[in-house]
């Protein structure tokens, strides 16, 4: 009997494949880092084959560590980088063009040109989203445009879109032979085409942005099995696709009104359960599908997006070469008392929640002679804190719920210095799990429910245990004062 559950991670830095058991703990694990290409100011790409070569060989990395076997999995959960648009043949296989990532500014005209007529929030009645450069289907549009013949390919059904979600699924269950065309309802809900109450394309918006139907997925549930892998998994179900902040909070077991996480990574995203109703927010957050397991209810979330977190320290590394590892930002902030004055907006994308400015640009402010690299360091991780409490408030504002704790995951949660200061900025608990790696739990609870590995959300509750809580330790008149 498989006693195992494989989740593919597919972030915008890397790919992972890990095995967890039934107590949701890390059996193997194996990771890929693949290239971010820049061909231009605000542009940000990736290429989806070397992201399907870098799934496929962490997979069998993974599995080869511990000596498994296909037959060893009774699932495969999915979970991935969101709104991250690519297109590709529907005969060959071959992506038309690199996969236009999240972060990626290209459309700014665009989203500059729908705005004129109704504003910014135009849509965000049935998408629960702003007009921004951030969604997926203004990308798709943009694809459409420009490259050559895409249009009529797809208006035919011979080009088809997706997320990275339903790159990863339709090349896992065959791809030119007889691959599964799918998405799941939080995907869906980041392309602002689906109407969120209907969990269904919406007519009149795939016409406001010329998006030919015959191109997009079926959208299905988080929790279903929608397949069996081809080649070197064959016969394995693939049976749970959850977008990452999403799959971050069924990983965290938030399935209570009122519960929130937020993951520190790339970017920095908080989510909170709002329930069975979509709840629309009137302090710059947005409205999305938290979960939908098999046939059950649909649940919503208010979510906070930060566009740059962990992507300022990597920019620190390797743009201005202050750290040499990412690890390396802790002991160098440690070594001053304060940030020196020293503030950063890393508004490198624009600002996301709850600003939605894409034309702000991020800067350094507040050096002096006395500042150094260390001040600019700890700024480095104050301006993820910062960001952080401004979703808060918002959320607070939104929803009258005062949170008890926040449910934290992500790269950065080893850091226990901006551990520290979020809680002490937020004057809340901050908690971290044993098992951090939440993204891609999620992933494997949604594939293990749906093949019947675990008996329900109970079981999950349970599996939830406590690494370190941060306490509040600012004294309040400081805490206002930065």
């Amino acid at each position: 009997m498989a006693q195992y559950i494989g989740a593919i991670d597919q972030g915008t830095t890397s790919s992972r494949f890990i095995v967890f058991d039934k107590a949701g703990t890390i059996v193997s694990a194996a990771q890929k880092e693949h290239e971010q290409i820049y061909p231009k100011p605000g542009y940000v790409e990736h290429d989806p084959l070397e992201i399907w070569r870098n799934t496929q060989s962490v997979i069998q990395e993974a599995l080869a560590k511990k000596g498994l076997k296909p037959g060893d999995l009774a699932a495969i959960g999915i979970t991935n980088q969101r709104e991250t648009t690519l297109i590709w043949d529907r005969r060959t296989g071959k992506p038309l063009h690199n996969a236009l990532v999240w972060q990626d500014t290209r459309v700014d005209s665009i989203v500059d040109e729908f705005a004129r007529d109704g504003g910014n929030d135009r849509l965000r009645d049935k998408t629960g989203l702003p007009l921004a450069s951030y969604f997926s289907g203004l990308k798709l549009r943009w694809l459409l445009d420009n490259v050559p013949g895409a249009r009529d390919k797809a208006e035919a059904g011979d080009v088809l879109f997706g997320n990275i979600d339903t790159w990863l699924v339709w090349n896992l269950t065959g791809g030119v032979d007889g691959g599964c065309h799918i998405t799941d309802v939080t995907n869906a809900s980041r392309t602002q085409l689906m109407d969120l109450r209907t969990l269904q394309w919406d007519e009149e918006i795939l016409t406001l942005f010329n998006i030919p139907g015959a191109c997009l997925p079926r959208i299905l549930s988080s929790s279903e099995v929608y397949g069996e892998a081809a080649d070197n998994l064959a016969g394995v179900p693939i049976a749970g696709i959850l977008g990452d902040q999403q799959a971050a909070l069924v990983g965290q077991a938030c399935f209570q009104q009122g519960e929130a996480k937020n993951t520190y990574g790339t970017g920095c995203f908080m989510l909170m359960n709002t329930g069975e109703t979509p709840y629309p927010s009137h302090y710059g957050l947005l409205t999305t599908v938290g979960y939908r397991f098999g046939q059950g209810r649909t649940v919503y979330a208010l979510e906070g997006s930060i566009a740059i977190a962990g992507a300022l320290v990597q920019w620190l590394r390797d743009n201005l070469g202050i750290i040499q590892a990412s690890t390396n930002i802790e002991p160098l902030a440690r070594s001053v008392e304060d940030n020196g004055g020293v503030t950063i907006v890393p508004a490198f994308s624009g600002l996301y929640a709850p600003h939605w400015n894409s034309h702000a640009r991020g800067l350094i402010g507040g050096l002096t002679r006395y500042a150094n690299k260390a001040h600019i360091a700890r700024a480095a991780l104050e301006a993820t804190a910062f960001q952080t409490r401004e979703v808060l408030e918002a959320m607070a504002k939104d929803t009258g719920i005062g949170l008890k704790e926040l449910r934290t995951d992500g790269g950065m949660v080893v850091n226990e210095l901006l551990m520290q200061f979020q809680a002490d900025i937020l004057n809340v608990p901050v908690v971290r799990p044993k098992v951090i790696e939440t993204t891609a739990l999620g992933a494997a609870y949604a594939a293990g429910l749906a093949t019947g590995f675990w008996a329900g959300t109970d079981e999950l509750v349970s599996n939830w245990a406590v690494d370190k809580r941060w306490t509040p330790a600012m004294e309040a008149g400081r805490r206002d004062r930065l």
